[in-house]
């Protein structure tokens, strides 16, 4: 039997893009010969392309989907950014936007077991999909929005094309007032939630545990002023007022006006319309947030591989 060194899984991964241990095994099959190798690999089609989800992948595409009182975020994470320049990709990803707002299912898993109107499976249409363009990709996540009556409005920073982009906002005001103009100011607040990052909708939403180990730091950094416990008392219940005015929505300084605070927006817009208006809720996509990018030894790699 041929030695299948290392470098030859190299060579061969290089070429095809398959997993190393598809490659290992496709080498060991044709006693080394790269081509047939090659072929082998080629035969075996959707398999290859399943073994490259040990591959980090943090790029690819955010996609919203709103249409009155009802909005939907996804991501789908591939491994370069190059694919979210992708027709192919960005099909996908509109496709299961739109699938998620007329299923109005914001779970993740069950949205990969579902199917598009054509009767294709989710999942079957991704495997295709990775073995076609060659990278990892993942459903990453997927939430829904909606308000009783009102309107979810939308909006995309970075767009790469309508619906599609790397910061994805939805935001949900609650009133019978005028559509046209909840939608417009809805817009406008959803471009403040992706420039200002809000944690928490409400004070009464903020995690309790955040508070509380808020407050230990900022009571520890007032006592160093020497200041009488009433004093730190009321230091501390002024910098957890900033603290709230940097994580919570409704307290952010609005960023379109750089004057108003957001819950005083949406008072002069209730004031103006002559109803109530609320505002609900909110959801921010910021693609590969909270992932974390490998860098690897892939010489290292193949040998420790090879070596198991």
């Amino acid at each position: 039997m041929a030695d299948i060194t290392a470098a030859l899984v190299k060579d061969l991964r290089e070429k095809t893009g398959a997993g190393m241990m598809d490659c290992k095994k496709a080498l060991n099959e044709t006693n080394g010969d790269i081509e047939a190798a090659v072929d082998w690999l080629r035969k075996k089609g959707l398999a290859a392309a399943a073994k490259k989800a040990g591959r980090v992948a943090a790029e690819g595409l955010v996609g919203i989907a709103a249409s009155g009182n009802k909005g939907v975020a996804v991501e789908v994470n591939a491994e370069t950014d190059f694919v979210a320049r992708n027709d192919t990709f960005q099909g996908f990803v509109r496709d299961l936007a739109e699938l998620a707002l007329s299923s109005g299912e914001g779970d993740v898993e069950a949205l990969k077991k579902a199917s598009f109107p054509n009767g294709e499976a989710v999942e079957l249409r991704l495997t295709n999909m990775i073995a076609k363009i060659g990278e990892n990709m993942n459903v990453r996540r997927a939430s829904a929005l909606s308000v009783g009556q009102g309107v979810v409005a939308s909006y995309m920073h970075s767009a790469a094309a309508p619906g599609l982009g790397k910061i994805g906002v939805l935001v949900g005001l609650e009133s019978s007032g005028d559509a046209a103009r909840l939608t417009e100011v809805g817009k406008q607040i959803a471009m403040h939630v992706a420039a200002a990052n809000p944690q928490f909708l409400a004070v009464d939403q903020v995690d309790q545990a955040a508070i509380e180990r808020e407050r230990a730091v900022l009571t520890e950094q007032a006592a160093t002023s020497g200041k009488p416990a009433a004093v730190i008392e009321k230091m501390v219940e002024g910098r957890l007022r900033k603290f709230y005015e940097d994580v919570v929505l409704l307290e952010q300084l609005y960023v379109i006006d750089g004057e108003s605070r957001v819950k005083g927006v949406v008072e002069k817009l209730a004031k103006e319309l002559g109803t109530p208006v609320a505002l609900t809720g909110f959801v921010r996509f910021a693609l590969g947030e909270g992932v974390e990018k490998e860098e690897k030894d892939f010489a290292a790699e193949v040998a420790a591989q090879l070596g198991g």
